[in-house]
């Protein structure tokens, strides 16, 4: 069974109706111990950062993916989880959970896009990936699949070797990065 992570940021119900439509068992859930129990945890959310940590924070869920991280269970951030993972945000100038190194970053608005147009922020729509490391999460997905974007601030892991997968929005960003275990993608993959 997967857990979703239940902050009250998001897209829970969504996710919880994609995967019960790939017939696979999941439950959005707070409780530490079916989160410890679970196969893996899905790290949804669809908000801002600064009240999504504020909750993390006060309700101690920050503490629990800290330790399920440390632990090993699989872990997906998705979306403002994705960026959530990360050591800061420049969303609201916030301290992020600090799982892996790096910062959330304000898309620029004098970038411009192919044509030299200037970009639309939030960068929203069907986007493909220039796939840059091998990774499980991409099995089985056509090189030319194209998945649902919808963020006005992109994410910026310290370390080049997580960059799993870049999306051009104005400029090249990660739209997937991770380890073995642990690993976020900026897109929807319940859409």
């Amino acid at each position: 069974m997967l857990a979703i992570l239940d902050y009250e940021a998001g897209n829970q119900t969504s996710v919880l109706r994609a995967l019960r439509g790939q017939g696979i068992e999941a439950a959005i859930t707070a409780d530490r111990a079916v989160l410890a129990q679970a196969d893996g945890v899905i790290f949804p959310g669809v908000g801002a950062a600064a009240q999504a940590m504020g909750l993390l924070t006060r309700t101690g869920l920050d503490s629990v993916l800290k330790e399920l991280i440390a632990s090993g269970k699989p872990l997906l951030g998705v979306c403002l989880g994705c960026q959530i993972l990360l050591d800061h945000s420049e969303e609201s100038d916030t301290r992020t959970l600090g799982l892996v190194k790096g910062r959330c970053v304000r898309f620029d608005p004098t970038l411009k896009d192919e044509a030299g147009e200037p970009i639309i922020i939030p960068h929203m729509g069907w986007n493909g990936l220039n796939r840059k490391l091998p990774s499980p999460l991409l099995a089985g997905i056509a090189p030319d699949a194209e998945f649902y974007f919808v963020h006005g601030y992109y994410v910026e892991p310290s370390d080049p070797e997580l960059v799993i997968a870049t999306t051009r929005h104005g400029l090249e960003f990660c739209s997937i990065y991770g380890r073995d275990g642990l690993w976020a993608v900026q897109f929807h993959p319940e859409k």
